[in-house]
């Protein structure tokens, strides 16, 4: 009987872990480069550099091919996907021009459809009989 009430956390255990884990990047990679650069012409530029958001995406494919190749799709494509929009509305909500929901909104959609593409790549193949990362 005990069993009954773990099983659903079971299943959102991984939805929550990969969301902290992605949530842990972006302040890694991006959360510490809050300025803009000014360029000698006066445009300006940042505050994140191509190399940081780089560094994001491939540090948070880690956990996502993890969880897919283990069959925890959901968790997969849901985890990333909140965390890394709870992260940029926190990173952006203090834009005065009000446009950092078009940028969230962004962010939600790219690493919703990324997330789910990969994830599932990851576990046709991996339902085929492919040996992934054995």
């Amino acid at each position: 009987m005990s069993q009954g009430p773990q099983k659903p956390v079971r299943r959102l255990l991984p939805i929550f872990l990969l969301a902290g884990v992605s949530l842990a990047m972006w302040a890694s990679w991006l959360g510490w480069d809050q300025h803009r650069d000014v360029r000698p012409d006066g445009t300006t530029t940042g505050p994140y550099e191509a190399w940081q958001v780089i560094g994001l995406v491939l540090t948070v494919l880690a956990p996502v091919f993890w969880a897919a190749s283990r069959r925890h799709i959901a968790g997969a494509v849901l985890g990333p996907t909140v965390g890394l929009t709870v992260a940029a509305f926190a990173d952006w909500s203090d834009d005065s021009s009000g446009l950092f929901m078009v940028g969230v909104g962004m962010v939600m959609v790219g690493s919703l459809v990324v997330t789910a593409v990969v994830s599932t790549v990851i576990a046709s193949v991996k339902r085929d009989g492919g040996r992934i990362g054995a």
